[in-house]
């Protein structure tokens, strides 16, 4: 083998998506279906555990206003208790026909202060209730404070809902075959300058020990202007394809992985947005066709299914 030729080996084997050449451990996908990487830490700091900010931007709405809630009652609560163990002879106004009655005075005065509203029927008299009062007015001051800066965070943070298809495909294209993937904006907002890169991974043995290589996976188009309705991502099985000659057996065999990463401009925001995807062997169908998504109903207008991004017919491959 030629220098040159050995440079380009070397230069192939290194390749690597930042996951490294040691994952070989056929029962996990490196990348989930949600486009979050399959990785979980051990060892780290509590502050880096916890990432406060991080894991209230990134989690789910309703957990979200959940916590919110939840800290919003638990708070009334201790200082409904604090009161009740000053002594709630020092709320002016409070109702003291029973402990019942005394108690949840004292928690919906303390909501009250919590949120600066302060209806007037109940006032704090003595200086241990002024001082609990006081506290309380300015720890919902920031804690609202606080929540307020989430919420804009949370709205305002640029997000991509992507659907993709539930299966890849090898499909016949032109004269050959092609694996393919099809993709269709979920929002009604617009994305523009769309990219897509693909990236196939399998573990391959060389000297009797295992790694994990990469092939970069040339595109019919990587890139669109304008992303209104589905785009079907195409890599032609041509004679220079990583793909060329394997077959469901081999793919199954050495672990296969196709990994997506998407990046392209909302417009709304006028920021950038990146989605990630990846497919597995057992997700791929050989022998199929994507069926169209796009209706006409006689409108003016285009009518886009997107219950249908997933559905596929049986097609002949070529050979």
């Amino acid at each position: 083998m030629s220098k040159k030729n050995v440079l380009v080996e070397n230069e192939r084997n290194r390749q690597d998506l930042g996951f490294g050449t040691k994952l070989t451990d056929r029962r996990k996908r490196l990348l989930k279906q949600d486009g979050q990487f399959n990785v979980k830490r051990k060892g780290q700091s509590f502050e880096a555990w916890l990432n406060i900010y991080n894991r209230f931007i990134m989690m789910p709405w309703k957990v979200f206003f959940l916590i919110v809630l939840l800290v919003y009652l638990l708070l009334n609560f201790i200082f409904a208790i604090t009161y009740y163990l000053i002594g709630v002879e020092h709320l002016i106004g409070v109702n003291m026909t029973s402990t019942h009655s005394q108690f949840w005075d004292a928690f919906f005065f303390s909501a009250q202060s919590l949120t600066t509203v302060g209806y007037g029927r109940i006032s704090p008299d003595g200086f241990a209730a002024s001082w609990v009062s006081s506290l309380e007015s300015l720890m919902g001051l920031m804690m609202f404070a606080i929540v307020t800066g989430l919420l804009y965070g949370r709205f305002s943070r640029p997000t991509a809902r992507i659907l993709f298809s539930g299966n890849a495909l090898i499909a016949p294209y032109l004269n050959i075959n092609a694996l393919m993937f099809r993709m269709v904006n979920e929002r009604s907002n617009q994305l523009i300058n769309m990219e897509v890169s693909m990236v196939f991974s399998k573990i391959e043995v060389r000297n009797g020990v295992p790694n994990r290589r990469y092939y970069a996976l040339p595109l019919e188009r990587a890139k669109v202007n304008f992303f209104p309705t589905d785009w079907t991502i195409v890599h032609p099985l041509t004679e220079d394809s990583p793909l060329y000659n394997e077959t469901p057996e081999s793919l199954t065999t050495s672990d296969a992985e196709f990994m997506i990463a998407i990046q392209g401009i909302d417009d709304t925001f006028a920021d950038a947005v990146y989605v990630r995807h990846s497919y597995k062997t057992e997700e791929l169908v050989w022998g199929a066709k994507f069926t169209s998504m796009v209706e006409d109903d006689g409108n003016e207008a285009y009518i886009l299914d997107l219950k249908k991004v997933g559905n596929y017919k049986p097609a002949d491959l070529n050979y």
